[in-house]
């Protein structure tokens, strides 16, 4: 989710569903045991807006996974996740991300020296293994030993990348025999993914379903409580009734980043927004080019 869960991005999801635990983009640690001005800005939260707020970090430097963990809970965050997940080339040849898996001694150390540095509770977010889930658990075991509070798993392994299904049954049976929480991830697009889905889980983390469709965490929040209530749950909305949040959702992003940067940034969201809509393709082909908040609410208002 680089580049997508900034704040403005999750002010958004929490206006929509308070209940939502939202994530910051992934963050080097390096970069934050130096300091990074951009990386130091890409921390900022709003407190009053984003609790409960987990920053997501990624590395390979225990020394550094120290100090970094130490900035981020004093800024004030809830918790922090580590990144031993992330299959992009860039990541993975710097011995960060998916490349953990591969090193279950390193992996584990990483934990420990972010358990030492802070009292707020660490999570790790990884995958179901390398080539096959068969690691999985002596994996999520060294982690538990090392005294991770919590598990994210998408249900796919570094060489499936993003293809084919997420795999959830190695998440159940993880669940199993393991005592921390487990949160399941991958292909939940809708309310009903998530229902079928979670089994014996402790949760769901909703990733790129998110994207062009905040309003899917609305829905998950409401089916379950649906589910466990039988209270009713919301109609669909139209793209019109869609359009003013889509706004708000510029004007925060001016409002946090200027309008240069911030309608840059907002052109990807927008042509996720129009996914799917009749004459969507002739529309994104307008929006991904906008500069200002105004030309955003003319070609929406038109439309």
């Amino acid at each position: 989710m680089a580049g997508v869960t900034d704040a403005a991005y999750r002010q958004i999801i929490k206006r929509l569903a308070p209940e939502v635990v939202v994530y910051s983009e992934f963050l080097s640690t390096d970069a934050i045991h130096y300091g990074a001005k951009k990386t130091m800005k890409m921390l900022h939260f709003d407190p009053a807006l984003e609790h409960p707020f987990i920053v997501q970090i990624f590395g390979k430097k225990p020394e550094h996974f120290l100090s970094a963990a130490k900035v981020v809970e004093e800024m004030g965050a809830d918790g922090i996740d580590i990144n031993m997940g992330c299959p992009a080339a860039k990541v993975v040849s710097s011995c960060h991300g998916s490349a953990l898996i591969r090193d279950p001694v390193l992996a584990s150390e990483l934990v420990r020296a972010t358990k030492e540095a802070v009292r707020i509770p660490v999570s790790v977010k990884t995958r179901l293994g390398w080539e096959s889930p068969d690691t999985l658990i002596p994996f999520c075991r060294a982690l538990v030993d090392a005294g991770i509070d919590a598990l994210a798993i998408h249900g796919r392994t570094y060489k499936e990348q993003y293809s084919g299904c997420a795999h959830w049954e190695p998440m159940y049976a993880l669940k199993d025999v393991i005592s921390v929480p487990v949160i399941g991830n991958g292909d939940i697009l809708t309310a009903q993914d998530a229902l079928e889905k979670i089994g014996n889980l402790d949760g769901v983390m909703v990733g790129r379903g998110t994207f062009g469709n905040p309003w899917v965490m609305r829905d998950i929040c409401d089916a379950f409580a649906s589910h466990a209530l039988s209270m009713p749950t919301r109609d669909r909305l139209t793209f019109a009734q869609k359009v003013p949040l889509i706004l708000e959702h510029c004007a925060l992003a001016i409002e946090l980043k200027g309008e240069e940067r911030g309608m840059l940034e907002m052109r990807k969201h927008l042509a996720s927004y129009v996914k799917g809509i009749e004459g969507a393709r002739e529309l994104r082909a307008q929006l991904v080019r906008v500069e200002t908040l105004a030309e955003a609410e003319k070609l929406l208002g038109e439309y």
